[in-house]
């Protein structure tokens, strides 16, 4: 592999403010084929370990992306002086029952709940955690909702089979 695709991708990496995938990264560099692209990503990954580095190379919503380690939170916090964005307990409780029943119609979170979701679903809408997926073939033809990929960059999954399965949480 040749080290300037290497350091190409990890430039390119540091420039994005979203998850890379071998595809992106061949968009940006036709000349490259994707074997290529994806060892240099499994070997930037490596290098990134090995060092100890503030940061690693994580892979997130289907890409990969510079996320810093759990330990450095607090500094980069203080230093950007912000509180984290937060959700409610409402909110979270709601963002689970979609992400494990996708796709899913209000009526039935409601129905598991137990209250109205209609604000918690605008919140987790524009803060672009779910997404609308489609309609249901009913009378009224219901919205469906599911996970998107800025869900999996926060929570830091892989995939959504990257969640724990229910029996790992009891």
């Amino acid at each position: 592999m040749a080290r300037s695709l290497k350091l190409i991708i990890e430039a390119l990496l540091f420039a994005s403010d979203k998850p890379l995938t071998a595809k992106d990264i061949r968009a940006a560099l036709p000349e490259a084929n994707l074997s290529e692209i994806k060892s240099a990503f499994r070997v930037l990954k490596y290098e990134y370990e090995a060092m100890g580095r503030s940061f690693s190379l994580k892979e997130v919503a289907g890409g990969y992306q510079f996320r810093s380690r759990p330990e450095y939170g607090t500094y980069i916090l203080k230093m950007l002086q912000t509180s984290p964005n937060r959700l409610s307990r409402a909110a979270m409780e709601t963002l689970a029952i979609i992400a494990y029943k996708q796709p899913i119609m209000r009526q039935e979170i409601e129905r598991l709940r137990g209250v109205d979701v209609g604000g918690i679903l605008r919140t987790l809408l524009e803060k672009d955690l779910i997404r609308v997926m489609g309609r249901k073939d009913l009378p009224g033809r219901p919205l469906i909702y599911g996970t998107t990929k800025r869900f999996l960059e926060v929570f830091d999954l892989k995939d959504i089979g990257s969640l724990p399965k229910l029996k790992e949480i009891t």
